[in-house]
């Protein structure tokens, strides 16, 4: 199973630094945040581009792909009633695909709780067929540039749309696109009723990139979430994509989460080969 880190949290540091640092820790890959290089995916220029993946490469890193799509520019929202703005944000993730495939990036995880929530007054079955139409037309520009567009579902607590793994699933059976698929988030999955090893085997064959966080917004292993059972359910269904450590809190600091965290999980896959 390959590990990757998501970078955000090493806020201050160069991105040599992060490299670097993930690189000694014994991580696979670094998941990059957009809005950590430019406040527009637009700014950075092509030599940058490939500046980002020799770097990581040098480092003896690879990079998974983006998250955290639309945090910036501001003014981007999926499901907004204006067309305009709604033309805006898939020209943005038209051009996040591309930012993705040329720093050598496969995963794109689509989460943006603010910019996917159906406003008040808004039909939601209205919402949910612009969200469609939009996926379509990303999902046909990243299959070009061999590129996945991961969505994800997130409770109810952050937004008002695709909230369950069952929800999630159903609408990219309707975008019925190869290159928009789904994505697991272990701090997500806690939201839901079902246990987490239960729903990650009901999305076998619908999942491309996995997220590993506790219930506490911090990473695997500072938190209460036994990560035995989620790894046998990934081994069960044959998963062998990334594993990607994503925390919200970075306390004490942001090296100390990625070690731990990875040597977390690592001893929970010892263990794991030793029952299996």
């Amino acid at each position: 199973m390959k590990f990757a880190c998501c970078n955000e949290g090493f806020d201050g540091w160069s991105w040599p630094q992060v490299v670097s640092c993930l690189a000694r820790i014994g991580y696979d890959a670094v998941e990059i945040a957009p809005f950590t290089f430019a406040d527009h995916v637009g700014e950075i220029s092509p030599s940058q581009r490939l500046e980002i993946n020799a770097t990581a490469a040098d480092a003896g890193l690879a990079i998974s792909g983006l998250h955290w799509l639309l945090v910036r520019p501001e003014g981007l929202h999926l499901t907004h009633p204006d067309a305009g703005v709604r033309a805006r944000t898939r020209d943005y993730l038209l051009g996040l695909v591309d930012f993705c495939a040329d720093v050598g990036g496969r995963i794109m995880t689509f989460g943006s709780p603010n910019q996917r929530n159906v406003e008040p007054g808004c039909d939601p079955r209205a919402a949910r067929e612009w969200a469609i139409n939009t996926f379509r037309a990303v999902g046909e520009h990243a299959h070009e540039r061999d590129v996945v567009v991961c969505l994800e579902a997130l409770p109810a607590s952050l937004t008002n749309f695709l909230n369950t793994t069952a929800e999630v699933i159903q609408l990219v059976r309707e975008i019925d696109q190869p290159s928009i698929r789904m994505m697991l988030d272990v701090k997500s999955m806690a939201g839901e009723e079902r246990p987490i090893p239960e729903i990650i085997r009901s999305a076998e064959g619908w999942f491309d990139h996995f997220h590993a966080n506790d219930s506490n917004l911090k990473g695997p292993g500072f938190g209460d979430i036994d990560f035995v059972p989620i790894f046998h359910a990934l081994a069960d269904v044959g998963y062998d994509g990334y594993v990607s450590v994503e925390a919200f809190d970075f306390k004490p600091d942001p090296e100390t989460v990625a070690r731990e965290s990875l040597r977390y999980m690592k001893e929970c896959l010892a263990g794991l080969d030793q029952t299996r």
